[in-house]
């Protein structure tokens, strides 16, 4: 589903359109009366022909409507009084209406726990579309099942705001400040993906110059603009498959993709193992294992474990997260960058004795 905060008015919008018998609609006509509509709602934010496409292509399609829609065409008249073909659509019942569906029990249960999982965002700006989404759907409020952690961002207009961008497939240009960075930056993006890390939301876009994929921590974004004047820039790499290869956001193109081999503990390999530290963790076992033991006789018990994935700032920290109770064996140039931040974290704190 076209997931947006205003998707069920489009929606709404088309279907009061497509069920018009007295009028002959094309897609620009279409288009037309929902940006006139959407403005009137208060909502500045204008949708494309191509948006509409799409939302029609949805509710014809994918949707649970089951919508009929049938094309012609009909004579009609240019500006410059000259006669052509208009192509129109409408719905192939004139009694038709998705509004006018009842939702099976099954559905009914689906969409109730679908906004109970949504309910986690109830409280930010523009999102009291869900409190709305209820009372039209009558689909009874329920007390949270899943509780998701609400450290978003100091100003939570932030998230609405990507997420109509990058659902609407809109340029921005985000004025943001690194922490270390005395000035404010501009940078033109095409967002692709609102991403959450350790309590902190990232936007994830393109470069609109270079098409680099970057990301930006929200809790540094100054402002955001949309930019019409420019094209969306669709996202040529997969991004699941990116983040698939890494922990956390930092994603550094010229650290490649290694397998890591590292020891835990007995004290802390219940939590290593009911919680991986990387998706492609695989715990070492049998004659492997014995083998890694002979290797570090001074690591008699505790598990051997591998992951791959790129090096980032993300890695190490998790890494070293767990003290003595977790050991990098290889490769070697990781573990020296280990045990280097050991030995200054060490220093530091003598430096107190």
């Amino acid at each position: 589903m076209p997931g947006n905060k205003n998707a069920m008015t489009r929606y709404a919008l088309i279907d009061s359109m497509l069920a018009n018998r007295h009028k002959a609609v094309s897609i620009q006509d279409i288009t037309d009366y929902v940006n006139e509509h959407l403005s009137e709602f208060g909502i500045d934010e204008g949708v494309s022909k191509r948006c509409i496409e799409k939302d029609i292509e949805y509710l014809e399609w994918n949707s649970p409507f089951s919508v009929e829609i049938e094309r012609y065409s009909v004579d009609a008249t240019a500006v410059n009084d000259r006669v052509y073909r208009k192509r129109c659509l409408r719905y192939v019942d004139p009694t038709f209406s998705i509004f006018k569906k009842k939702l099976t029990e099954d559905e009914k249960a689906v969409l109730e726990s679908a906004l109970t999982t949504l309910g986690s965002f109830d409280g930010l700006d523009n999102f009291e579309w869900l409190a709305e989404l209820r009372k039209q759907l009558k689909v009874e409020e329920r007390k949270p099942i899943i509780s998701l952690s609400k450290n978003l961002v100091e100003n939570s207009t932030l998230i609405a705001s990507f997420f109509s961008a990058i659902s609407n497939e809109q340029v921005i240009e985000l004025t943001y400040q690194k922490f270390l960075d005395s000035t404010e930056r501009k940078v033109l993006i095409s967002p692709y993906l609102l991403r959450e890390y350790n309590r902190r939301w990232y936007i994830v876009g393109g470069t609109y110059d270079t098409n680099r994929i970057l990301n930006f921590a929200l809790d540094r974004v100054v402002k955001i603009e949309i930019k019409p004047g420019y094209s969306f820039k669709p996202c040529e790499v997969d991004l699941e498959e990116r983040f698939d290869e890494i922990i956390g956001v930092t994603f550094n193109e010229d650290a490649p993709l290694s397998q890591i081999l590292f020891w835990v503990s007995d004290d802390i390999k219940g939590y290593i193992h009911t919680k991986p530290i990387h998706g492609s963790q695989i715990h070492i076992k049998g004659d492997r294992a014995s083998k890694l033991h002979l290797l570090y006789p001074q690591l008699l018990s505790g598990d051997f474990l591998t992951i791959e994935c790129r090096e980032n700032f993300e890695l190490i920290k998790e890494l070293t997260a767990w003290g003595e109770d977790l050991m990098v064996l290889t490769p070697a140039n990781l573990r020296e960058r280990i045990i280097g931040r050991i030995n200054k974290m060490t220093m530091r704190y003598k430096s107190f004795s």
